[in-house]
């Protein structure tokens, strides 16, 4: 049990932090729904689940200071959803809103389904990011687009789904992989390329590398301005 005087509020809806005895930061996420099989504190009468920045960039990014224009009521595409671990935090963040989760793998979509059937505000949707006509008709217009996919045409996949879904003013949050984009340049001039393609409709307002906690990674954060 832990007293909920140790519960920093991180200023996103339903994200704490706290300090571990080492000094170290963590994360959780209250829990939208009853969790089973994974690290949770207890706070009174609330679960809290364990967010670990190294398995989630998105953790990493917030632990890292970064600041996530997200809301108890947003709308969030997911870009690359996996098993849906990150995701699931997310849906805990947007606990009025909802998130749509693409994922391409027939095996990880498994995991995702499981995940989201106790979670009303998550939507599983198996589809290929690359060709976002293809869900045209699942996803609404978004608050914000998270990126997390390891294909070279990163920034391409990104426009294509902003165009379509991303409301004027909404925020992107683009995860490039480098190293899945070029394995011999280094990891500054891959993502200048890349930020260079976002011009015109987006405005960047941020970028930061994932270090320590994911190496060859850069986040960019963007606003769609047309």
């Amino acid at each position: 049990m832990m007293e909920d005087n140790n519960l920093i509020q991180t200023g996103l809806n339903n994200v704490f932090s706290f300090f571990t005895k080492d000094g170290s930061k963590r994360l959780v996420t209250k829990a939208l729904v009853g969790v089973q099989g994974e690290k949770t504190i207890k706070v009174r009468n609330a679960e809290y689940r364990i967010w670990d920045p190294y398995h989630s960039k998105l953790a990493a990014l917030i632990i890292k200071g970064a600041k996530i224009p997200l809301k108890k009521d947003s709308a969030v595409l997911y870009l690359g959803a996996s098993n849906g671990t990150t995701v699931s935090h997310v849906s805990d963040i947007v606990s009025e809103g909802t998130v749509f989760a693409v994922e391409f793998s027939p095996r990880a979509m498994k995991d995702l389904i499981r995940t989201s059937t106790p979670r009303k505000n998550l939507i599983p949707i198996l589809a290929d990011a690359r060709h976002p006509d293809a869900y045209r008709n699942m996803v609404t217009e978004v608050d914000m687009i998270y990126q997390d996919v390891a294909q070279r045409e990163q920034a391409e996949i990104m426009i294509r789904n902003a165009e379509l879904f991303l409301k004027k003013r909404g925020c992107l949050v683009l995860i490039i992989k480098t190293k899945s984009i070029d394995s011999i340049k280094n990891t500054d001039e891959v993502s200048r390329i890349e930020i260079t393609k976002l011009g015109g409709l987006f405005k960047v307002i941020g970028t930061m590398n994932l270090e320590p906690f994911h190496s060859d990674h850069v986040v960019v954060i963007a606003l769609k301005v047309f």
